[in-house]
């Protein structure tokens, strides 16, 4: 009886390894590591981009470094641009 229940483990802990996935290789270079990041936010669809000051840029660079997002991230770049 033991025999049965060791094989069945045995088998189930191989099994596992069976349907397990590897990713696609892809023969395309990653566009996010090649591609220069752009320098204009995207607006609404029908109004042009708007460029981003050196200052809102550097504000920007601060909040990621401090890891913010959403609303102290908001409240942290307006009160950054203004200083």
């Amino acid at each position: 009886m033991q025999l049965k229940i060791v094989a069945a483990a045995a088998i189930a802990l191989m099994a596992g390894t069976a349907f397990a996935q590897t990713p696609a290789a892809s023969s395309a270079p990653k566009a996010a590591a090649t591609a220069p990041a752009p320098k204009a936010v995207a607006a609404k669809p029908g109004k042009a981009p708007v460029a981003r000051t050196a200052k809102s840029l550097d504000c920007s660079k601060q909040a990621d470094a401090k890891h913010l997002h959403g609303k102290p991230r908001k409240s942290f770049m307006s009160t950054c641009k203004k200083a």
